[in-house]
Order: C-alpha cells, then sequence, then structure tokens
C-alpha cells in the first residue's frame, strides 16, 4: 500500500507526565478514540511524529527540554510533514498570555488549562470540528488561521485599491 493511501487515524499524547498522559488517554477511549498513543519523552514524540499521521496531537507545553514549540513551527512549515495539518491541542498548568500566543504563533490549533475535566478536554476537540480554520501557508508562517473571528467594520476590503487623499499624488 503506498504511503498516500493510508487513512488518518488515531491520537498522539506527548505529556512528559506518565500519569497525566495516561488520564488524557482515558478520556479520549471515554469519547470512543481507540488508537491513543502515549509518549513521555521528546526523541520518541518526534519519532512518532514522523513515523505516521495522526487525527489528533494534544501535547504539554513543558515536553523536551527546550519545550515543544520548535517541534510544532517545523512540522507546520514542512510541506512533506505526515502532520502538517493534523490538529494540535497544547496544555499547559501555568499558561499565561505570552505562552498562549507564541503557542498560537507557532501553528498550536487549541490551548487547555491544567487542570481541566473530560468535558473541557471534549469543547475543545469538537471546536477543532464545528470551527475549522484555514490552513495558512505564509512566508513566516504555516498554520490554522489565527483570527478566531471575522468582524464586520461596515466598509469593503480596499486593500488593493490605490491610495487617495491628499498625500496620495506625492507617492
Amino acid at each position: 500500500m503506498a504511503q498516500s493511501t493510508i487513512v488518518k487515524h488515531g491520537v498522539l499524547i506527548a505529556d512528559p507526565t506518565q500519569n497525566m498522559g495516561a488520564l488524557i488517554a482515558a478520556m479520549l477511549r471515554g469519547f470512543g478514540h481507540q488508537m491513543v498513543t502515549e509518549v513521555s519523552e521528546a526523541r520518541t514524540f518526534n519519532a512518532a511524529l514522523l513515523r505516521r499521521s495522526y487525527a489528533l496531537i494534544v501535547i504539554d507545553e513543558t515536553m523536551g527540554a527546550k519545550g515543544p514549540l520548535e517541534t510544532v513551527r517545523k512540522l507546520r512549515s514542512d510541506a512533506t510533514h505526515p502532520n502538517r495539518f493534523t490538529p494540535i491541542i497544547m496544555i499547559s498548568a501555568a499558561p499565561d498570555v505570552r505562552s498562549i500566543s507564541e503557542a498560537r504563533d507557532a501553528g498550536v490549533n487549541e490551548f487547555l488549562r491544567k487542570p481541566f475535566s473530560a468535558a473541557d478536554l471534549q469543547a475543545r476537540i469538537a471546536s477543532l470540528d464545528l470551527k475549522p480554520r484555514d490552513f495558512v501557508i505564509a512566508p513566516d508562517y504555516a498554520g490554522p488561521d489565527r483570527r478566531r473571528r471575522t468582524i464586520d467594520i461596515g466598509t469593503p476590503d480596499q486593500r488593493g485599491d490605490p491610495p487617495d487623499g491628499p498625500d496620495a499624488t506625492e507617492r
């Protein structure tokens, strides 16, 4: 069977604390996910990412000495990576605005604060299905569209229109 015909399925959980990984796996199995893989080391996580594609990745922000954001950036920007488009939920015990922004800018789809309930995890997974965001490929970013909502500002998009106003002739 060719690599391109393999159907994506399963969930990869990467958490340095084995008990937390097992707890998340139990929650996911309770939701009906049958193929759940747990890893607790960065090296094993990186190998699992390259081995096959997954339907979902759940990762703790403390995974590995450098943290997982560089890994997320690399897989999002690599056009041949088997998990380039896979939704990623990052979990953290003490997130702040900066760490959430960095995760978003690295290409993480959703963020979840520890401790969380099964309902919280299920809500994040449901949001991936109910409100999917387009995948954006730009010179400095590849990943899900970082905008959460579209705001109507009352005027049509004017990008591309020639500039007007008193200084337009000087440009």
